[in-house]
């Protein structure tokens, strides 16, 4: 049992009232695990999307191989509970990117938002990638999204997160919401706002956030946020939507965050959206919870519908503590764009040697490389060659830490694929692809770094080439092939499986 601060119970005892004996003894309960299956992995989850039909037989591969049971999430196609006791993280299909372990009630975030291929979207507050490889997973390879962290280290994890996620169209930066505001005028169609609080919600999942909560820190939370979504507000289209989340209980966090911003900002609104029946709807009489001004503000509550805002109580739902606000823009106001500006991509004719090596490796490697020949989006930073989302403009001046997909090394007289192309390959893109059993030796040999001998008596013994590896279905990086020997290039920073992933949202 979680010994909660005595301040927060009696919040919560004001809040809740007859509600709050059960609220309380929710902390009782295990707290649930999910996971969310990564519709890129599939053929048909980059044309069609995944629907809650088309998944039940990937979990029952799974099931199997990960020696537990899995149930559907309600509230989101992708997702599914799965046993205390199984370690997914430890598995080669999370090394594969197959699926991405994240609290339930996250997932319903980009639920709520619902990108659609070919959209510009934000993700501001990204880290550690839950949300980012969600919304990447919807918009199906098409479009552009940017997934922005202000904290360096966790930045990075989120890089690592969508490399493994096979993401091709999404770049990642560690930047000030305001810097990026002043680069992105009204340019998203959609932005996810899941902003830094104090994870109330979270009690049961992380006792850091118990230690450090305090009445202090809610109100310091909520003014953080209330700047951030004024900088998302300049980055939004005329349209577009901006969903709003916390792991909190908090209503300073919540409706009143929400309240002081629909305040100051006449051209947005609550767009009334239908939720999961297990979500209860926000509660516009808390707005003024802690100011000492509660009945002020009921009848702006009531003029700007908060009771449009989604609450995911522990108590009700099987998921943490969530707080969600889908908040339109209206259309036809006039849109003020800023002329955009684009990278100097690699020039065919004065670069024809970096070229002339990446099609000869296309041709040789993929089998059928047009898609990446066709496109001029290339840059290089140093050595390393680049494929750019063609929707992202110039980001000179901001902190990149990955600019899209990394198509591989250009060295003297080759070119080596990088890690993130072959996670972003399905096996039928490839021409040499090796697969491995998931929980066989093989697989397990590769991923320590190991060289394999060739059991492919397809291919003759003089076979040279690049060799996509898969585990199964899935692929997991590149081998070279020479002389019957699969020489590993697995990259030796993921060499050592970790006992478990990084902390999910």
């Amino acid at each position: 049992m979680i010994t909660l601060p005595e301040a927060f119970k009696k919040r919560m005892k004001e809040l809740f009232k007859d509600e709050y004996e059960a609220f309380e003894a929710s902390y009782e309960k295990e707290r649930v695990q999910g996971l969310r299956f990564n519709s890129l992995k599939s053929v048909e989850g980059r044309k069609i999307g995944w629907e809650k039909e088309a998944v039940p037989g990937l979990a029952a591969l799974m099931e199997n191989r990960l020696g537990t049971s899995l149930t559907p999430i309600p509230w989101v196609k992708e997702g599914y509970y799965y046993e205390a006791q199984a370690r997914p993280g430890r598995h080669p299909f999370h090394e594969a990117g197959v699926y991405y372990i994240q609290e339930p009630s996250a997932m319903a975030v980009t639920e709520l938002l619902d990108p659609q291929p070919g959209e510009r979207i934000l993700d501001l507050c990204a880290a550690p990638g839950g949300k980012s490889s969600h919304i990447a997973s919807r918009l199906k390879g098409k479009g552009f999204l940017l997934s922005n962290e202000i904290h360096p280290a966790r930045a990075k994890i989120l890089s690592q997160n969508m490399e493994r996620m096979g993401v091709s169209n999404g770049v990642v930066v560690n930047e000030e919401p305001s810097r990026l505001a002043a680069v992105f005028p009204e340019f998203f169609d959609g932005i996810v706002v899941d902003a830094p609080c104090s994870g109330e919600g979270m009690f049961r999942k992380d006792e850091e956030a118990v230690e450090q909560w305090s009445e202090e820190h809610v109100k310091m939370c909520a003014a953080r946020q209330e700047q951030i979504l004024a900088q998302a507000a300049r980055m939004i289209k005329p349209g577009g939507r901006i969903v709003y989340s916390t792991c909190t209980f908090a209503p300073e966090e919540n409706e009143g965050t929400v309240l002081n911003f629909l305040k100051c900002h006449e051209d947005f609104y609550l767009e009334q959206t239908e939720g999961c029946e297990k979500f209860s709807h926000g509660k516009p009489e808390w707005a003024g919870f802690g100011d000492g001004e509660e009945k002020s503000h009921e009848e702006e509550a009531a003029i700007y519908h908060l009771e449009r805002t989604f609450r995911l109580l522990p108590h009700c739902l099987e998921g943490e503590g969530h707080f969600i606000a889908v908040i339109r823009r209206r259309e036809g106001i006039e849109r003020k764009e800023a002329k955009r500006t684009y990278p100097a991509y690699l020039d065919r004719r004065r670069n024809k040697d970096v070229f002339s090596l990446l099609e000869a490796f296309l041709k040789e490697s993929l089998a059928d490389g047009s898609s990446y020949l066709n496109r001029a989006e290339y840059v290089m930073f140093g050595d390393q060659l680049y494929l750019l989302p063609g929707e992202m403009p110039d980001l000179k001046g901001l902190k990149v830490l990955r600019p899209g997909l990394h198509m591989g090394t250009v060295k003297k007289n080759r070119f080596e694929p990088s890690h993130a192309l072959a996670l972003s390959l399905l096996p039928e893109e490839a021409k040499r692809v090796y697969r491995m059993e998931a929980d066989g030796e093989e697989t397990a040999a590769y991923l320590r770094g190991e060289a394999l001998s060739c059991r492919m008596e397809s291919w003759p013994g003089n076979e040279k080439g690049w060799v996509l590896m898969c585990a199964e279905d899935w692929s997991l990086g590149w081998s070279k092939l020479s002389g019957g020997c699969l020489k590993n290039h697995y990259p030796k920073g993921l060499r050592r499986m970790q006992a478990s992933a990084h902390p999910q949202k």
